[in-house]
This record gives C-alpha cells, sequence and structure tokens, in this order.
C-alpha cells in the first residue's frame, strides 16, 4: 500500500533533517528517508567526530606544555580505543537527539535506501522489504562522498579516506596526507598532535592558496614548530606496500621522489551522492554529478528539490542547514522564500583555526574593488597572551568606496566563534566604521575585529601604523 505525504526528503543530514523538522513545524505531513544513520556524514564521519578528535589532540598538545603554567605533568598517554570510545559517545548522543527531534515533530522515518519510480513515487528498500511512497513535494539530501584516487584505493588500512582516519584506534607512526585542503590540514594536525610524523603533498604553489598569504602563512608556521612537512607543487602518482611500509610516488615540481610512511590519506575532495532511478524522475545531473537548481533549491522537475552537498558548493554543513530551512518555506508557499545568502563562512579547523567569510583581498583586488584593509595580531590581545595562544591575525577588508565590509579572514584561537559577527556585518550592509564603534568586552579575543577595523580606519589603538590617507 502506498503511503501519501505533503513532502518527502531523502536524507536526514545537516540539511534533511533540518527541511523535514521545518516542514512539519509548517504543518506539512512530512517524511524522511535515511539508509544508515541519523546526521549523514557530519555527525557521523565528518564535522563532529573530527571536532572531537581534534578538541581531544588539542588537550594532550597543551597538557604537554602546561609546564609554561606552573604545571608538572608526568607519564601523559593516550589510548586511542579509549578515545575512539569516547568519540562515539559524542556521535552517539548527537545522531540520537536528531531521531527525537524528528519524533517530537511528527516526521515518519523510513529506514532504507530510496529510488525514483516516477516524479512523486520513491520506493524505500530495508531488509523488512519494499515501501512505496507518494509525495507532492521530494526533496533530495543524500550528501557526498570522498573522492577515491585510482592509483590509491580505499582500504581503510593503509590507504585511508576521511572516514578511515577519524577510526584510528592506535598511534600511526607516519602518515603522508594527499590533498592539503581543509580536511586534510584537519586531520594532518590532529595526527601530528599525537606524534605522527606527517607530509602533506598540495598541488599549487603554495599552502591555502585560496586565502590571502599573510593569512597562509599563520598557518604553515604552525605547521612548521609540529614538524609538519608541507610540499608544494606536489602530485602523488602511485603507492606500494613494501615490509609493512607504504612507498608512495611523488612528483614535486617536476622530479620524482619516494616518500616511505606507515598509512597514506587521501583527502582531495568529495563527490556527490547519486541516487537510483533519477532518471526517471528527470532531473538534470552535470557533468560532476551535481543536482542543478535555482536560488528556490527547485531542480528543472516541479515538485522536486535538492539541497546540500548534492546541490553544489560550497559542501559546508551550514550551508545544508539553511538551504532546509529555505526549500521548506518554499514548499509551504512562503512568499520571497529563496537562498539569497550573501556571506557564507568556511572554518578550517586547524591550528591556530582559519575562518573567513566574503571576499579576502587577493579576490576583491581581482574584481577591480579600491580595498581598505585592516589587521591586528593576537599576540597584542590581552585575552590572547594571558591563553598562551597568541599565533594568528584578523584581518577585514572593505570597499574604500563605499565604506562597508566586503570580508574577513581571522586566523587564531575561536576564529571559528569569532567569523560569526563578520558574517552578520556584511549580510546587514555594515560599514567598517561600525564595527569600529561597536564596543567590544575586554580581555576578549573579538577584541581583534573591533581593533583589525580602527586599524583600516587609520586610528589602531594597541599596535602602530603609519598615518592612512583615509585616517577619520
Amino acid at each position: 500500500m502506498t503511503k501519501k505525504f505533503d513532502a518527502v526528503v531523502i536524507g536526514s543530514g545537516p540539511g534533511g533533517y533540518v527541511c523535514a523538522i521545518r516542514l512539519a513545524q509548517l504543518g506539512k505531513k512530512t517524511a524522511i528517508i535515511e539508509k544508515e544513520n541519523f546526521g549523514g556524514v557530519c555527525l557521523n564521519v565528518g564535522c563532529i567526530p573530527s571536532k572531537a578528535l581534534i578538541k581531544a589532540a588539542s588537550t594532550f598538545e597543551k597538557m604537554q606544555k602546561a609546564n609554561d603554567m606552573g604545571f608538572t605533568v608526568k607519564g601523559l598517554d593516550v589510548d586511542f580505543k579509549a578515545l575512539q570510545e569516547w568519540k562515539h559517545s559524542v556521535v552517539t548522543k548527537l545522531t540520537g537527539g536528531v531521531g527525537q527531534l524528528l519524533k517530537g515533530n511528527k516526521v515518519e522515518i523510513f529506514k532504507g535506501e530510496a529510488s525514483f519510480v516516477s516524479k512523486n513515487e520513491l520506493s524505500v528498500k530495508s531488509s523488512a522489504g519494499v515501501e512505496a511512497i507518494q509525495a507532492d513535494h521530494i526533496v533530495i539530501a543524500i550528501g557526498s562522498s570522498p573522492i577515491e584516487l585510482p592509483s590509491f584505493p580505499f582500504n581503510e588500512k593503509n590507504i585511508l579516506s576521511s572516514t578511515g582516519a577519524l577510526m584510528l584506534d592506535k598511534p600511526v607512526s607516519s602518515v603522508v596526507v594527499v590533498g592539503a585542503g581543509y580536511i586534510g590540514l584537519e586531520i594532518g594536525t590532529y595526527l601530528a598532535k599525537f606524534g605522527t610524523q606527517v607530509t602533506m603533498l598540495e598541488q599549487s604553489d603554495r599552502l591555502l592558496s585560496g586565502y590571502d598569504q599573510d593569512v597562509a602563512q599563520v598557518v604553515a608556521r604552525a605547521l612548521k614548530k609540529r614538524n609538519v612537512g608541507v610540499l608544494t607543487k606536489a602530485s602523488a602518482k602511485s603507492a606500494k606496500e613494501k615490509n609493512g611500509m607504504m612507498q608512495v610516488e611523488v612528483e614535486v615540481d617536476g622530479k620524482m621522489q619516494t616518500l616511505t610512511c606507515e598509512k597514506v590519506l587521501v583527502t582531495v575532495g568529495r563527490k556527490p551522492n547519486k541516487i537510483a532511478g533519477i532518471e526517471k524522475a528527470g532531473v538534470v545531473v552535470d557533468a560532476k554529478g551535481f543536482i542543478k537548481v535555482n536560488d528556490r533549491l527547485q531542480t528543472n522537475v516541479p515538485g522536486i528539490y535538492a539541497i546540500g552537498d548534492v546541490a553544489g558548493q560550497p559542501m559546508l554543513a551550514h550551508k545544508a542547514s539553511k538551504e532546509g530551512q529555505v526549500v521548506a518555506e518554499v514548499i509551504a508557499g512562503k512568499k520571497g522564500a529563496k537562498y539569497d545568502v550573501k556571506a557564507m563562512p568556511a572554518v578550517i579547523f586547524c591550528e591556530p583555526e582559519l575562518a573567513s567569510v566574503g571576499l579576502c583581498e587577493q579576490e576583491a583586488r581581482a574584481k577591480g574593488i579600491d580595498v581598505m584593509v585592516g589587521s591586528f595580531p593576537f599576540a597584542a590581545l590581552g585575552k590572547a597572551i594571558a591563553m598562551g595562544e597568541t599565533e594568528g591575525v584578523t584581518k577585514l577588508i572593505g570597499d574604500k568606496k563605499t565604506g562597508r565590509l566586503i570580508g574577513a579572514e581571522i586566523v587564531g584561537p575561536e576564529s571559528s566563534t569569532m567569523i560569526a559577527e563578520m558574517a552578520l556585518a556584511i549580510e546587514a550592509g555594515l560599514q567598517m566604521e561600525d564595527i569600529a564603534l561597536t564596543v567590544h568586552a575586554h580581555p576578549t579575543l573579538g577584541e581583534a575585529t573591533m581593533e583589525a577595523a580602527e586599524a583600516a580606519l587609520g586610528h589602531a589603538i594597541h599596535i602602530l601604523q603609519r598615518p592612512l590617507s583615509n585616517t577619520h
């Protein structure tokens, strides 16, 4: 017997479960289909477990350096199996919470794998059999998977994806990280803090080429202090096992060399997942597997929508959640509902953390914008000095013509939290002067944004700077 709903969401990641809950809140009879665990990649094998392990590694590193504050720590060690159990408890708490929220909002849950039968019909296959579902509106929120290189097939033993790297239950002596993007940096840093010798391979001519060089250099220096090797203009060609170790052939700036390591971690990006029968629904999918949508998250087929990683870049959990809320309001007929985000923040949880929103300086200049730039170092912040975490800088980019903030890059402790203020400022169309005039509590790390704005305007108090022609 076919079950009928106003709306069905396929996938319960940060886009899918948010969408389903919002649909139910808006009075729609809603179902959600999940073939694995609630929370998708983010809660199970991505954002949450990685941040748990990163936090644990940071605690381990800080305890090793606690003598700077007068503590004596002896016999410090880490039990990786216990660490994995703790990580699993964090994940379980959150995924269980998602299930409770769905049930509490009266979203009907189907456990199994969905496939399209037609544009408004789905079949859900599970161990219990096959169920038929019909809906006026179907939201595809099926997420993404790690990209696998032909020469580096994942076995999660000595060639790891990000998923395998987050499940290590014993120390790793050495690892070569293929791809020094945000995933490689995060996992590589966490392993380095636990004593792993890490070597990162980056194809471009510098680390974090999408960020301004002065900001990227802070991360590069921190990696160097932890003895993390970074090879630029480097391309991994192949890997083979020899005497229990991996031999990785790498071309570095045109010359071949061999790197020996215990494990290889491949983090060259993610690809959108596929859903069976999508051709029966007539939905257009591009050459890379992404589903094309408009600003209302609608596909080319009326009544079918796509959100999250499968709907295109950027592949961010919070972007998926926002899209989930928007498409729920579109389905509910809310007037003017559309995805019109001006400022989508992004964070790399390396150490120090790197957060950004809007345009960086090099992007703004490339667009022909006459920029005003203000930077303030964490080393001049009382709170950062008291914390013993002075690596980093806050950099704000403004449009000199309008005075508006158009971008921010913050590399330093708790930048992942600080970037929210800058996203709000850009969304609200605030000027650099608005940030400078806003009183920030002392002593806090957030003072850095106020100080950077003052520096852009030419009247910084806590750093020396040359007078600017646009000084107020």
